[in-house]
């Protein structure tokens, strides 16, 4: 603080003298001049106060700024002193001791208080104006309270562009500054920094409008304003205040529990307790222009291109295999892999017919569009149309003859692709489009109320002004219209725009392959791996989702509406898994109900997770015990190929307690029997690595517990995603398949992609698991042309790793549309 006495002119001087004869002349009531920089000290009681009265002028376009000091040693809450400034166009008051309230009425009481004066307006005329601050000292005690008194003038009271600013405060000496927008600036960062956690502070910004709220009980009625530990920063706009100028408030709160700090035991532990000096805190201000709105056009244009061109890049692929697969037909001899994953044209069946085909192998003798066991096999005719597979698994597969032939087939030590797909292709397709339309269901229903919950938080942040709702990355949070974070959803235009894509490189497979089923191609019957789209589709129409509902959830982040950016990211892996296993595995893949009411089993874990996660042990035990007793009856599943089934156990051995004996005499025989070598090693490879790793997860979560258990809970789903993914592809080539050159730079491409994406994904920015003041100390500045930090890097690489994996699992077995269902092994 810094000021200097300023000669009273001869108006002020009469203005005075009036004033003590308006007063009487009475003792301690008449108006005493005082003196800028000057320490008064006295002493008042109820039959005695004191008034001081202040002249200064103020220079033309000048704002002029003055800050009253009192203090008092009495501690008496009964009889405080009461100070009360007047001025031209407001009055300010307050006691000494200071009172603040805190939790479980815990009192704080200060005898120290240091309070800026409202700032007169600046007069538009030429000549210096002349103002006149009065000072009553008062007080209702039957005895004599001394006090000290200081009023000063500040010098730095204005905040300059570009030009850090240090200074003091406390829960009693709160602080505030002006500042003025230049004439080029539009928009402003208002960075506020300390080297101590705590005390907890609030940063406002507030109009020119007196009074100012600068007390812990009143500095959230006005502005806008943020909880603090050592960083904050709002954004300002000029358009939002019509006088181009604002106040920037500074409040020490009287504790620290806002900002994580501990929680006070209770009231008892507290009794009238003075602070003075205790909880003071230095800052430092720095206010720079932000970004002008020609970055904005730059960034939109940016993030449009960059995923346009992998739509470039579609159609150039597209064109150079429409020129190959041209050429080749010109001079007959057009292969049946044509390297789209699609037959095209027709080829002798004789020469692809294997000798001594294995048991159940395709019949290559029918020509009907239906897949058929031989009829000595099945005691059919040959070229009848259909057969018991033909029809819904849930209508025959509960005859005892068909499930004792499907068992038959599935025990079988190698297993090969014809003895997975037996069922009517038209209506396996049709089983996995229910995937499509239900995705698209639970879209609609899900999104809808999302978008009008986000827009209600958008609207509570802009009428309250508090910026403590949403876990932004406010040094990087560049707002357009009523969006505060507008750069965190333009950055998720990618996975709209890639969601799309791929669902128009599935569409044209999909055409393509109905055409050459119409010309009843025989190589799209009995070769390769059968063609369903529906899950494609699916995973298609999650990315866009996933897009849109990541937007709606940094519309305005925080604890209540986290899920919205998870939902679709665990369905996604799921339908992942799903695919792959759907590739050699047709006809026994889960259904699409079955598959959704488990993601929605998945996201209501998930909300308990992060409700009762943090510190109920209980919770993490028994989500320990599903996530293992889940994993054992999956593996189950998979390596029984579908045959164990544990509803069947359960209601068989409500009336034959044999069941038991049976299923112990099974997993003898299995399990212990043939611990050395089990019949199906490949399978039990992977599920004994997979049982370590997701048992590995529940334990570490059971020990450790994590904070971020929607992360945990997708960790969970991506590494078995991976995992799977290895293995087939491992599986693949040890069985001497060939990975083109498409999906072979797919996967490096994914590869890639997936390990800069994650980098930028464990930059942690904010984090709604702790208080905002907590959170805003992860801040960081933009990072790509000004305006996109390192979450939205994460968002556009996710998208294009996503739409790389999207494509591996879509072109990964190209190479087999060449061979017999019969020679492809089931792994």
């Amino acid at each position: 603080m810094a000021g200097g006495a300023a000669p009273a002119p001869g108006a002020l001087l009469c203005a005075l003298l009036w004033a003590a004869a308006a007063a009487g002349g009475g003792p301690g009531s008449s108006p005493a001049p005082g003196a800028f920089g000057r320490v008064y000290r006295g002493s008042v009681n109820i039959s005695a106060e004191r008034v001081y009265a202040f002249a200064y002028s103020s220079e033309p376009g000048q704002v002029d700024a003055v800050r009253v000091y009192v203090n008092s040693s009495s501690e008496n809450l009964q009889y405080p002193v009461l100070f009360v400034v007047r001025q031209q166009k407001g009055v300010l008051s307050w006691q000494v001791p200071l009172i603040f309230r805190g939790l479980y009425q815990r009192t704080y009481n200060y005898q120290e208080v240091s309070r800026t004066l409202c700032p007169s307006e600046p007069t538009p005329e030429t000549r210096p104006s002349d103002q006149i601050i009065f000072v009553d000292v008062s007080s209702m005690a039957p005895f004599n309270i001394a006090y000290e008194l200081l009023v000063t003038r500040l010098e730095n009271f204005q905040l300059e562009t570009n030009k850090a600013f240090n200074f003091t405060a406390s829960p009693s000496q709160p602080q505030y500054f002006l500042y003025k927008f230049p004439q080029d600036v539009d928009s402003v960062i208002i960075k506020v920094v300390s080297d101590a956690v705590y005390p907890c502070s609030v940063v406002s910004v507030q109009d020119i409008v007196c009074p100012v709220y600068d007390l812990d009980h009143n500095v959230e009625f006005n502005g806008v304003y943020q909880s603090m530990t050592k960083q904050a920063a709002i954004t300002v706009q000029r358009k939002d205040f019509p006088g181009e100028q604002f106040f920037v408030v500074f409040v020490i709160k009287p504790e620290d529990y806002a900002c994580g700090g501990s929680v006070p035991s209770s009231i008892h532990g507290n009794v009238n307790r003075t602070w003075n000096l205790q909880r003071t805190k230095n800052l430092q201000v720095t206010i720079v222009p932000s970004i002008k709105k020609s970055v904005y056009v730059q960034a939109m244009f940016f993030s449009f291109l960059s995923f346009l061109s992998f739509y470039l890049g579609s159609v150039v692929v597209a064109f150079v295999h429409y020129i190959r697969v041209r050429r080749k037909a010109s001079a007959g001899r057009l292969s049946p892999e044509d390297g789209s994953g699609i037959m095209t044209s027709s080829h002798p069946i004789t020469a692809s017919t294997p000798e001594g085909s294995s048991y159940g192998a395709i019949d290559e003798s029918s020509s009907s569009g239906g897949h058929q066991l031989s009829s000595s096999e099945r005691g059919q005719p040959a070229g009848s149309d259909t057969d018991s597979s033909v029809e819904e698994e849930s209508d025959f597969d509960t005859m005892p003859e068909i499930e004792s032939d499907k068992n038959v087939i599935r025990t079988k030590v190698f297993l090969y692709l014809s003895d997975l797909s037996r069922k009517d292709r038209r209506i396996v397709s049709k089983k996995y489009k229910i995937y499509f339309w239900n995705i698209i269901t639970i879209a609609v229903f899900y999104a809808l109320p999302v978008i009008q919950l986000v827009i209600t938080y958008q609207t509570v942040v802009n009428v309250t002004g508090n910026q403590d709702i949403c876990y932004y990355n406010f040094l990087c949070a560049h707002p357009l219209g009523v969006l505060s974070a507008f750069n965190n959803i333009l950055s998720n235009v990618g996975h709209m725009l890639l969601g799309f894509l791929f669902l128009l490189i599935v569409l044209r497979r999909d055409i393509l392959h109905r055409r050459a089923m119409e010309m009843k191609d025989v190589y799209t019957l009995d070769y390769g791996i059968p063609k369903h789209f529906g899950l494609f589709y699916a995973m298609g129409i999650a990315l866009m989702m996933e897009g849109v509902l990541s937007a709606c959830y940094h519309v305005c982040p925080n604890y209540s509406n986290f899920q919205f950016d998870t939902s679709f990211m665990y369905m996604i892996a799921g339908l992942c898994m799903l695919k792959l296993y759907q590739t050699r595995h047709p006809d026994i893949n889960a259904s699409a109900y079955s598959a959704y009411a488990s993601f929605a089993v998945v996201i209501c874990l998930a909300v308990l997770g992060v409700v009762f996660g943090k510190n109920d042990m209980w919770f993490w035990v028994i989500f320990s015990m599903i996530h293992v007793l889940a994993s054992l009856a999956l593996s189950t599943q998979i390596y029984y190929m579908g045959r164990f089934k544990i509803g069947n156990f359960l209601s068989s051995s409500l009336v034959d307690l044999g069941i038991f004996r049976r299923a112990a005499m099974v997993l003898y025989t299995d399990c212990i029997q043939q611990c050395s070598r089990p019949m199906y090693m490949d399978r039990m490879v992977l599920l004994i690595v997979g049982n370590l790793v997701n048992w590995s997860f529940a334990i570490f979560g059971l020990l450790y517990r994590p904070r971020d258990f929607a992360s945990y809970i997708l960790g969970i789903f991506i590494c078995n995603l991976l995992l799977y993914l290895a293995f087939y592809i491992i599986m693949k080539l040890r069985s001497s398949e060939k990975l083109l050159p498409i999906p072979l730079f797919c996967i490096v491409a994914t590869a890639v992609v997936w390990a800069a994406a994650l980098y930028f994904f464990f930059q942690t920015l904010s984090s709604w698991e702790e208080t905002p003041a907590e959170s805003r100390e992860k801040n960081r500045p933009c990072i790509l042309l000004g305006f996109f930090d390192d979450h939205d890097v994460w968002h556009f690489l996710s998208a294009a790793a996503l739409f790389f994996s999207f494509l591996v699992l879509l072109t990964l077995d190209d190479d087999l549309d060449a061979v017999r269902r019969d020679k492809i092994p089931v792994f």
